[in-house]
């Protein structure tokens, strides 16, 4: 199938048997009574007499009926609006569905049905109600156990959907946290997937994760740090031990074979790693995993991102990827200054990345001519805006990286006395301008104009 089938419309015996509008779901045209026959018939399926199987009907349980699938469809499309969507809540659609995932075998089905949840979810009273259901927080969670990609694509879905509802996300961490083989799920399919659209929503899940919950990321970060005493060698190497570095740097490789742009999140969890000492080191400690997650980053922002033939306002749509991946290098070399991969004479390229990010930035950040008499209060607010804030990060990170590397390139000698002073006299000028600014932004309160380097975006 293409798509999925457009939602019936009422039959004309339903429209003359309840008058106008009368079988209609809430505002909508949509028929009441067909509804039911379709969530009756789920219910049918997942009856005790039609569970019950030999082994020869196993794998016809795999597969779902076409004319039940495209029914299933249209209800996954009509979800979509809230008014359908408190008509399944009131009917109990969740309890309905809650049985279908935890006893059919149908990739299909469990597919559309944890889609259905994600689309009530969106609506922050369902979403509510999905989230006080332990029961069926679990049989979700347990989603991410499946094999199915689709499955998992719309159960992450629903996981990120739950989680961005400041109501509800420190419910879902909790459960997240109660189990430990959740994180092996995520690792597994974060090291091994080749569905990118599954790895970019996984990808926002465990981003949303950290950012909510330090503490969880401090776990998940020694997870893999050390195998269990108890663990017999043999099954250790059955059962591998993600670490969630490798995992990380796996996912992103591939979102960056398919889709370069999808790179921000990956980005953004490598930088909240490098806000504890536990995730520094976690990149740093092992050398193999230094020097891969130095070289995919060298590698992108001094053959990818913000190239000499890009015109300057690109800087504008890469800013926030830049400012993560700036982070993360500048946490690498200040901590592992002596390793061989970090040798100020093969890196001079990152330095010309770093100045000509300066360069573009000056020139985005340049007013229109005709501005320049606009000095009211209200105009000069509006100058703050969300741009120029990840803007101000992105110098911030890139003039402190900056400031690290001129320091080791002082102890290296006269072998590079003319690009010390080139460096330095482009430091300057940016430093400079930057102290200008700040001083001429009276309004702005002191903590204002802190540096944000190593701060979540």
């Amino acid at each position: 199938m293409d798509r999925n089938p457009s939602p019936p419309l009422p039959s004309r015996d339903e429209e003359g048997e309840e008058g106008a509008g009368g079988d209609c779901i809430g505002s909508t045209v949509y028929s009441k009574h067909w509804l039911f026959g379709v969530l009756s018939g789920l219910i049918q399926m997942v009856s005790p007499e039609n569970t019950k199987s030999s082994s020869d009907e196993d794998e016809q349980q795999m597969e779902l009926d076409e004319e039940m699938e495209n029914e299933i469809c249209r209800v996954w499309d009509m979800s979509m609006d809230e008014d359908v969507a408190l008509f399944l809540q009131e009917f109990n659609a969740p309890d309905i569905f809650m049985g279908v995932l935890a006893k059919s075998r149908c990739p299909r089905l469990r597919e559309i049905c944890v889609g259905i949840l994600g689309n009530m979810a969106c609506f922050q009273e369902i979403c509510v109600s999905i989230s006080s259901d332990k029961n069926l927080g679990q049989v979700l969670l347990h989603c991410l156990y499946d094999s199915d990609p689709p499955t998992l694509l719309e159960t992450s879905r629903l996981l990120l959907t739950c989680l961005s509802q400041t109501e509800v996300a420190s419910v879902w961490v909790e459960r997240i946290r109660e189990y430990p083989a959740i994180y092996d799920s995520i690792c597994f399919i974060m090291s091994s997937s080749t569905n990118v659209d599954l790895l970019m929503k996984i990808g926002e899940v465990v981003d949303k994760l950290f950012d909510l919950d330090e503490k969880l990321m401090l776990e998940w970060i020694r997870n893999g740090a050390v195998q269990p005493l108890d663990q017999p060698q043999e099954d250790a190497e059955e059962q591998p031990v993600f670490k969630i570095v490798p995992c990380v740097l796996e996912a992103a490789k591939q979102v960056r074979s398919e889709n370069p742009e999808g790179l921000d999140v990956y980005m953004h969890i490598l930088q909240l790693l490098t806000t504890v000492d536990d995730g520094i080191q976690a990149i740093v400690q092992c050398p193999a995993t230094g020097k891969d997650t130095w070289n995919l980053l060298f590698d992108l922002v001094c053959h990818e991102f913000c190239q000499s033939d890009d015109p300057p306002i690109i800087l504008q749509e890469q800013k926030t990827v830049l400012a993560s991946v700036y982070s993360v290098l500048s946490a690498i070399f200040a901590s592992q200054a002596e390793q061989e991969y970090l040798k100020i004479e093969e890196d001079l390229p990152l330095i010309d990345s770093l100045i000509r990010v300066l360069q573009n930035m000056e020139h985005c950040q340049k007013k229109p001519e005709n501005s320049v008499d606009s000095n009211t209060e209200e105009t000069k607010k509006s100058d703050l805006t969300q741009d120029d804030f990840h803007l101000k990060i992105l110098k911030d990170i890139s003039c402190e990286f900056l400031s690290n590397i001129f320091q080791v390139l002082t102890k290296v000698g006269k072998k590079f006395f003319f690009f010390n002073f080139f460096f330095f006299s482009t430091f300057i000028h940016f430093w400079d301008r930057e102290r200008q600014s700040m001083n001429g932004g009276g309004a702005e309160r002191e903590g204002d104009t802190e540096s944000e380097t190593g701060s979540r975006l």
